[in-house]
C-alpha cells in the first residue's frame, strides 16, 4: 500500500496519507448506497422479502425447537434435567454460530453469500431431522405422545443430533447477517429511508414472532399428539419457501462489499500498542489518519477520535522513524482503526449485562414447558400442549410491538425530544426489569402449583393458564430488550463490523443458554443431597422449582444495577458523516439511558 509521508515537521500536525493507493479509492458504503438508490434498488419493498424470509425461516426453526424438550423426554427417553440442559446447550449453540456467520459476512463473503450458504445448510438439517424421525426414531408409529413409549435406534439418535446441530449452524449463521442485510437496503442519506431503517429492526423481530406463532400453536399441537415427523416436514417446506423468497430479491438487493478481517485489524491495534508501550500518546490532531472522507478500511467511513482508552492512541502515534518509512499496519494504525477497536471494547460491558436476561428468556423453552407439562392442561376434553403456551409470549410481543411503535414512540418523543422515543439503552434496561418480574411470576405460579398437587401422580390440578402472566411478561420484555439490542449493536458497530454488531444480540442468547445449563447443574449439585431430591428433580412435585425462579429474579435485579453503571459510562460512536448525527446522542442523554 503506497503512502506518502512528508519529511517536513510542519505536516505532523495533520498526519494524513494521500489516497494514492487503490484501497483508499474504494467506494464507501454510503456512496454505494447513494448510487444504488438512483438505480431503484434496495428500499422497503425489497426489504419486505427479507421479512417474509425471516417469518418462514423462524416458523421452520421453532417447528423443531419449541417442542424439542418434550421430544427428548418422550421419544429419546431423557430425564427432565438432561432434556432441559440439552435444549439449553442446543439453543446456545444456535446463537453462538451467529458469530461465525457474522465474521464470514463482514470479512470475506458479504451478506448475500453468507445468507445463501447458511440457509442451504439449514434446509439440509431439517431434511435430515425429518428423515431420522420417520425412519429411525418414531417406533412404533404414533409413539411420543406422552402415553406410548418409543424405541429409538442408536443410529437414529446420532442422525437426529447431527440434524439439529446442522439446523443450529444454518439458522444461527444467517440470522445476524440477514438483519444487517435488511438494514443495508435503506439509504441513510435519505431522511425517510433512515427513519424506516430504525423501524426495520422492530418489524424484523415482529416477523420473527409471526413465524413462530404458527409453530407454537398448530405445529406444537400435532407434535404433542405424536405426529413429530409431520411437524418436521412442515418445517422443511417452510424453510424451502423462505429460501426461494430470499432468492427472489437477488436482482434488486443493495449489496455492500465485505470490509476485510476485523480480527486482524483489532490485533494490529493491540500489537502497535504493545510495541509503543513506553511512547506517550500524541495529541488528537497529531494522530495518524488517511486523507479524504474515506478511511483506510475499504467501504468504511471514518470514525472521529474519542478520549477514552487513551493508551490505545499509541497505535496511531507516529514515531520519527516511522515517519520516514513505509507504513507497517502492525506498528502504525489509523485513528479509525483504533476507534473501531475502542467501539468493541465499549460495547462489551453493555453486552455482558444482557446475558443474565438471556438466562431468564431461555427458561421459556425449557423449565416453563416442563412446568406446564405437569399442570392441568385440559379445556373440557381438549388437551392443550404445554409448549403451545408460548403463543401468549408471541401475542404479547406482537401487541407490545404495535403499542410501542404507534403509541409509546410518539409520546416519548414529545416528552424527551428524541425522535426514537426511548433510547436503545433505556429500552434494554426496561426489558431487564420486566424480565425480572417474569421470574417472580413464574415462582408464584410454581408455589400455587405445588399447593394443588395430586398425590400419587406427577401432575397438579392447577390450570396451565396460570402461566399466562409469566409468558406475557417475557414477551413484553423481549420487545424492549431484544429489539433494543438489535438497534443498539447494529447502530453502534462501525461499518466494517455491522454483522458482528447484530450477532452480539444472538451471542448473548447463546451464553444465556449455557449459563442457564450451568446454573441448573450447580443448583442440583448443591440441593440434591441426602434425602433431598433437589429443586428440579424428575418428579417436579417433590422439588422446589419456584426457588430457582426466584434465584433468577435476584440475579436479574443485581444485573440491573451493573447495567445502570455500564449505561452511564457508555459513549456513542462518532462517525464522520453528517447524516449519522441522529446516532450521536449527547453525553447527558447517555447518562439518562436507564
Amino acid at each position: 500500500m503506497a503512502t506518502s509521508f512528508s519529511a517536513n515537521s510542519s505536516n505532523i500536525a495533520t498526519n494524513k496519507v494521500t489516497e494514492g493507493d487503490s484501497s483508499y479509492r474504494e467506494e464507501s458504503a454510503m456512496e454505494r448506497s447513494s448510487r444504488a438508490d438512483e438505480k431503484k434498488i434496495g428500499g422497503a419493498k425489497v426489504a419486505s422479502l427479507l421479512l417474509v424470509n425471516q417469518a418462514l425461516a423462524t416458523l421452520a426453526f421453532f417447528g423443531v425447537g419449541v417442542n424439542l424438550v418434550l421430544f427428548l423426554t418422550r421419544v429419546l427417553g431423557q430425564d427432565n434435567v438432561s432434556a432441559a440442559n440439552n435444549v439449553s446447550k442446543w439453543i446456545g449453540t444456535v446463537y453462538m454460530f451467529s458469530l461465525i456467520g457474522a465474521f464470514l459476512s463482514d470479512s470475506y463473503w458479504g451478506r448475500y453469500l453468507t445468507c445463501t450458504v447458511f440457509q442451504l445448510v439449514f434446509v439440509l438439517g431439517l431434511a435430515l431431522s425429518s428423515l431420522s424421525s420417520w425412519r429411525f426414531l418414531i417406533n412404533p408409529a404414533g409413539c411420543g405422545d406422552g402415553n406410548t413409549p418409543c424405541k429409538p435406534s442408536s443410529i437414529g439418535d446420532d442422525i437426529f443430533y447431527l440434524s439439529i446441530y446442522l439446523v443450529a449452524f444454518g439458522y444461527g449463521g444467517h440470522q445476524p447477517t440477514l438483519a444487517t442485510f435488511g438494514a443495508d437496503q435503506y439509504d441513510e442519506k435519505n431522511p425517510k429511508e433512515r427513519s424506516a431503517k430504525v423501524a426495520f429492526f422492530c418489524y424484523f423481530y415482529f416477523a420473527l414472532n409471526v413465524g413462530s406463532l404458527f409453530s407454537n400453536t398448530v405445529l406444537v399441537y400435532y407434535e404433542d399428539t405424536g405426529k413429530w415427523t409431520m411437524g418436521f416436514l412442515v418445517s422443511l417446506v417452510s424453510a424451502v419457501i423462505a429460501f426461494l423468497a430470499f432468492l427472489l430479491g437477488t436482482p434488486r438487493y443493495r449489496y455492500v462489499k465485505p470490509c476485510g478481517n476485523p480480527v486482524v485489524r483489532v490485533a494490529q491495534v493491540f500489537s502497535a500498542v504493545v510495541r509503543k508501550w513506553k511512547v506517550a500518546p500524541a495529541k488528537a490532531e497529531e494522530l495518524f489518519e488517511v486523507e479524504g472522507s474515506q478511511s483506510a478500511i475499504k467501504g468504511s467511513r471514518k470514525i472521529r477520535h474519542t478520549d477514552d482508552f487513551e493508551f490505545m492512541d499509541k497505535a496511531a502515534t507516529i514515531k520519527d522513524s516511522e515517519e520516514q518509512s513505509s507504513k507497517n499496519p502492525w506498528r502504525l494504525c489509523t485513528v479509525t482503526q483504533v476507534e473501531e477497536a475502542k467501539c468493541v471494547l465499549r460495547m462489551l460491558p453493555v453486552w455482558l449485562c444482557t446475558i443474565i436476561y438471556s438466562v431468564v428468556f431461555t427458561q421459556m423453552a425449557s423449565l416453563f414447558v416442563e412446568q406446564g407439562d405437569v399442570m392441568n392442561s385440559y379445556i373440557g376434553s381438549f388437551h392443550l400442549p404445554a409448549a403451545s403456551m408460548s403463543a401468549f409470549d408471541i401475542c404479547s410481543v406482537l401487541v407490545c410491538t404495535g403499542i410501542y411503535r404507534q403509541i409509546l414512540v410518539p409520546l416519548a418523543g414529545k416528552l424527551s425530544g428524541n425522535p426514537k422515543g426511548l433510547s436503545e439503552l433505556q429500552r434494554m434496561g426496561i426489558g431487564l426489569i420486566i424480565g425480572m418480574f417474569a421470574m417472580v411470576a413464574s415462582g408464584a405460579t410454581e408455589i400455587a402449583r405445588l399447593r394443588r398437587i395430586i398425590h400419587g401422580q406427577k401432575t397438579s390440578s392447577l390450570s396451565i393458564f396460570w402461566q399466562i402472566p409469566q409468558y406475557v411478561l417475557v414477551g413484553a420484555s423481549e420487545v424492549f430488550m431484544y429489539v433494543g439490542q438489535l438497534e443498539f449493536f447494529n447502530g453502534q458497530a462501525p461499518d466494517g463490523i455491522k454483522s458482528f454488531g447484530s450477532s452480539l444480540c444472538m451471542a448473548s442468547i447463546s451464553l444465556g443458554n449455557y449459563v442457564s445449563s450451568m446454573l441448573v447443574n450447580m443448583v442440583m449439585i448443591i440441593t440434591a443431597r441426602g434425602q433431598n431430591k433437589g429443586w428440579i428433580p424428575e418428579n417436579l412435585n417433590t422439588g422446589h422449582m419456584d426457588r430457582f425462579f426466584f434465584l433468577l429474579a435476584g440475579l436479574a435485579a443485581f444485573d440491573f444495577v451493573l447495567y445502570l453503571l455500564c449505561a452511564k459510562w457508555y459513549k456513542n460512536i462518532n462517525v464522520e458523516d453528517g447524516d449519522m448525527e441522529e446516532q450521536e446522542h449527547d453525553d447527558d442523554d447517555v447518562n439518562s439511558k436507564v
